[in-house]
């Protein structure tokens, strides 16, 4: 096993990561800042050299550094684009060494015990480290040690040749309570810290202090923990000559659609879109997109859903490479072959080979709604899709629901409760038996027209012709209303 004095681990800091990422996108002269909203008020999150130099600093208000700094250029911070992008950082610090991990928000750490060698040494890696920064237009600070709270250290307080013992406080990765409560003890630097008897300080501070600083010596092993890649779902073929006929291409696709759904399977996935790129020889490409109804990974059914849309790939003078790729994967766990499900499958196949043809906003499907309200609790919606308000489908309804059921048509009825008659869709209907009431109460949180109906008490009624139909009345409105009609 590798001794500890031996590890070699490198701290990256990227201290103006958020403003790097905008500004390698859109370039601007001059002050610029990254804001975030914090405590009702605009405040900086990050900026560049230029803004800097004009006094501003993290934290401070906006406002306030429009006062001190009117040319300044301000963007909004997007943390989900910044751990985007500190994640293509982290993959493109592993061509130095293979073990790369995320350090926070803005920084990552590498053991490179074993991959010095490879840079002519530690002077080796952080020069190349720093000339590729350079050349990408991104502030980076580094710092190399035995220990990874050494590393964090020197990367962001450390100066040439400085040693562990003269880093400060701040340099311990501790709490800013923690820093406060030293400082007031008189304590600036690691070498004041070490000096201290470890009983009281734990006693006083807590175990917090000393585990920090057991770790910044070393004493205390840290591990560097690999961020693990998610896992694509691509396959190429590289052809030895150009295709250009539609069987040629249906071969190529079969032959990536093995591996690809191997792996879909492999991960228990599947597949919802799948695009194919075909490459031609003039360095051109033509794309072909499928959606999918439900998620699949079976290549005999996927496959000839591409038959439908091969005839619309020009090859021009020849094709020498083609990519499948699922874009959109969804979870789809392993299931006993045969019984019920075969028939999901093949319902999910069907509505796929529809909208590919069609497109799937051209088949379309009822969706259950979280409403009580007749006229809410389903939606007609496109194939794949699913209704907004269904998050938590309603409790089944205690009584029956009528098998037809169409917008409220409003009768007149005798007064009566229920009504022993009433005139509906121009005919005299006499009622005999009837069941209720049951009552819905109205959506008081959406203004619209059903909710101004109100409160509605509905009635099972059977007429004296044998109908049995649906009526509520609204009693806000002194209105009666037939909704549907029982089988």
């Amino acid at each position: 096993m590798t001794e500890a004095a031996d590890r070699r681990i490198v701290s990256m800091w990227f201290p103006r990561l958020a403003s790097d990422r905008i500004l390698r996108a859109h370039p601007v002269e001059g002050p610029f800042a990254v804001t975030i909203k914090r405590d009702n008020a605009e405040r900086i999150h990050c900026l560049n050299a230029a803004a800097e130099a004009e006094g501003l600093s993290r934290g401070m208000s906006f406002a306030d550094a429009r006062a001190f700094c009117p040319q300044l250029v301000s963007r909004p911070a997007d943390f989900e684009a910044e751990a985007r992008f500190l994640s293509a950082l982290r993959r493109h610090a592993t061509g130095w060494c293979p073990w790369v991990g995320l350090d926070g928000a803005d920084g990552l750490v590498l053991d490179a015990t074993g991959s010095l060698h490879l840079w002519e040494g530690a002077e080796g890696l952080l020069t190349r480290m720093r000339d590729w920064a350079q050349g990408a237009g991104i502030c980076l600070q580094t710092g190399i040690a035995h220990s990874r709270g050494a590393a964090w250290g020197l990367a962001r307080f450390g100066r040439p040749g400085d040693a562990l013992a003269d880093l400060p406080i701040e340099a311990l990765r501790l709490d800013h309570s923690d820093v406060v409560a030293l400082q007031r003890l008189g304590l600036r630097d690691v070498a004041g810290l070490q000096a201290m008897r470890r009983g009281p300080l734990a006693r006083r501070l807590g175990r917090q202090v000393l585990m920090r600083l057991d770790q910044l010596t070393g004493d205390l092993p840290e591990p560097v923990a690999p961020q693990t890649e998610p896992p694509h779902f691509g396959t190429r073929l590289t052809l030895p000559d150009p295709i250009g006929l539609r069987d040629d291409l249906r071969a190529a696709i079969a032959r990536l659609l093995g591996p690809l759904c191997a792996k879909l399977k492999a991960h228990e996935m599947g597949a919802r879109q799948l695009s194919a790129t075909m490459r031609r020889v003039d360095r051109g490409s033509q794309q072909i997109a499928l959606r999918l109804a439900v998620p699949m990974r079976d290549e005999a059914a996927i496959l000839p859903l591409f038959d439908l849309r091969l005839d619309e790939v020009d090859a021009g003078f020849g094709i020498d490479q083609v990519r499948l790729v699922a874009s959109q994967v969804e979870h789809l766990p392993a299931r006993q072959i045969g019984g019920l499900a075969e028939g999901g499958d093949k319902l999910g196949v069907l509505i796929s080979r529809l909208g590919t043809r069609l497109s799937l906003g051209s088949v379309q499907h009822f969706a259950q709604g979280d409403s009580h309200v007749p006229e809410r609790g389903f939606a007609v919606l496109p194939a794949g899709l699913e209704c907004d308000d269904a998050g938590d489908a309603p409790r089944p309804a205690r009584r029956p629901r009528p098998v037809r059921l169409f917008d409220p048509e409003p009768v007149e009825a005798d007064g009566c409760v229920p009504p022993r008659g009433f005139l509906w869709r121009g005919a005299r209907v006499v009622a005999g038996h009837a069941e209720g009431p049951e009552r819905l109460t109205y959506e008081w949180w959406r203004a619209d027209a059903l909710s101004r109906v109100g409160l509605r008490d509905y009635w099972r009624i059977e007429t004296a012709d044998g109908r049995r139909l649906w009526l509520f009345h609204a009693p806000q409105r002194m209105e009666w209303f037939v909704q549907g009609e029982f089988a």
